[in-house]
């Protein structure tokens, strides 16, 4: 009996207790608890105003224009009934003042104890904001982009496109960057520029080429068996006598410094000429094609080593294990900036081997981080020892089909570091700042 006695005495006092300091306690206001986001609802609001640019448009008004009013109506419709506001439009202007008022209007003679502002900048509708990039070349050597769009050759690693689609898409892509860009219509094109003759005047030395022909490449029919070249471009003596070939092309990047690039797949696996290869096919069924197979990419390494010419058919370019690899921090910046956004993940069956380094190479820019000892999309640097000259570049992307030409771009862009300037969005009376601050009125 006493013990339940002395539990109800034990209630009754925690009951008291908790009376009392309730009546006391201070509690926060609803408005405290779960507040309002002013800030985004007004920033929201001004998006909302500006979806068909009627707010870009009406900040540019005279003050008497019945516009202003019609934005009245329409902020009064976007705001719940509680909300206070003022809005108020700068000019933006150079000199010791930046800003200077233009208009301000608001529903209520103050915004309370507390409010919270956006801002948001626009421009007039006879101002285009455009951006200039620096051409490559422009400020040093170089400045030649040359891109195989050879008619008498096919492609391989390339599956729904065609070498010549890619090529215009990566001329449209990359064109603005360079000094001269050009189209290397066919072999023989192809075959003045291996021997130092340049096709419209434009500086040789220092140049990019881009095969666009995925794993094959093109060649000229005078490098091929029975053609006034054939010692530079056939080897009878071996499985893959085109091997040779590939060599030749090692030796020009040296000779002119060019930076080669290889868009996806296993390097130059495959040479192309329609005419000189009639009724060759690799295999597969495209035609016009012979088979180099893995020494293409050890001959070439020769060549731009100024190595002895040896036959080498060892395979240095790899699945890496899962496939899946991702853009390097370095590139995956480089996309915000040149405004170009493929996948961040990409699936490589075509990395190469960090065996090639053994050829004077060092890696010059990642543009896929490195897994293990596989480097599945880099450029590469040639430099002989002991010397501090670039003598050639390339450039790898060893993924799996299809190819996608923005990461060649952003390759080569991320390597070479065009600058862009953009237009001046601040010129006097071309830009006018709206500044919206809201606050609440009346509840809790």
């Amino acid at each position: 009996m006493m013990r339940t006695i002395e539990i109800l005495l034990v209630i009754i006092i925690l009951t008291g207790a908790f009376i009392i300091s309730s009546l006391f306690a201070v509690l926060p206001s609803p408005r405290q608890v779960s507040p309002l986001n002013l800030p985004r609802l007004a920033l929201t609001t001004l998006q909302t105003l500006d979806g068909d640019y009627d707010l870009s448009a009406t900040v540019f008004k005279a003050n008497d224009d019945p516009a202003w009013a019609q934005l009245q109506i329409a902020l009064s419709a976007c705001l719940p009934p509680n909300m206070v506001y003022n809005l108020t439009v700068y000019e933006v202007q150079g000199g010791a003042q930046l800003y200077t008022v233009i208009k301000s209007f608001s529903n209520a003679e103050n915004l309370g104890v507390s409010s919270e502002s956006a801002s948001y900048l626009v421009a007039s509708s006879n101002v285009t904001f455009s951006v200039t990039p620096e051409k490559i070349g422009e400020h040093g050597s170089g400045g030649t982009l040359y891109i195989l769009n050879c008619s008498d050759a096919n492609g391989w690693w390339i599956t729904g496109y065609t070498a010549q689609s890619l090529a215009q898409d990566l001329y449209n892509l990359l064109c603005p960057y360079f000094k001269n860009t050009i189209m290397v219509q066919n072999t023989t094109q192809l075959d003045q520029m291996l021997n130092n003759q340049s096709l419209q005047g434009e500086t040789l030395q220092n140049a990019v080429v881009i095969n666009t022909f995925g794993e094959c490449v093109p060649i000229p029919k005078v490098y091929c068996k029975g053609y006034e070249r054939e010692n530079e471009g056939y080897d009878s003596s071996v499985t893959y006598p085109y091997t040779r070939y590939c060599y030749t092309l090692g030796q020009r990047t040296c000779q002119y410094n060019w930076t080669w690039v290889s868009i996806v797949g296993y390097p130059l696996y495959y040479a192309s000429n329609t005419e000189a290869f009639v009724n060759v096919d690799n295999t597969y069924g495209i035609y016009g094609m012979q088979k180099v197979y893995q020494g293409g990419i050890n001959a070439f390494l020769q060549g731009l080593d100024n190595q002895p010419y040896r036959y080498d058919d060892t395979e240095v370019a790899k699945p890496i294990p899962g496939g899946l690899v991702s853009l390097s921090s370095t590139v995956a910046l480089d996309c915000n900036y040149y405004g170009i956004y493929p996948s961040p993940n990409q699936t490589s069956t075509r990395a190469l081997s960090t065996s090639i380094l053994s050829n004077n190479l060092t890696v010059a820019l990642k543009v896929f981080d490195q897994v293990g000892n596989q480097i599945p999309g880099a450029v590469y640097n040639h430099i002989f020892r002991n010397n501090v000259n670039i003598t050639g570049s390339f450039l790898a992307l060893g993924l799996t089909r299809t190819p996608d030409i923005r990461l060649t771009a952003l390759g080569l862009l991320s390597y070479y570091k065009p600058r862009l300037h953009p237009s001046d969005y601040t010129a006097n009376g071309t830009s006018r700042l709206v500044v919206f601050q809201l606050g609440q009125a009346g509840g809790v």
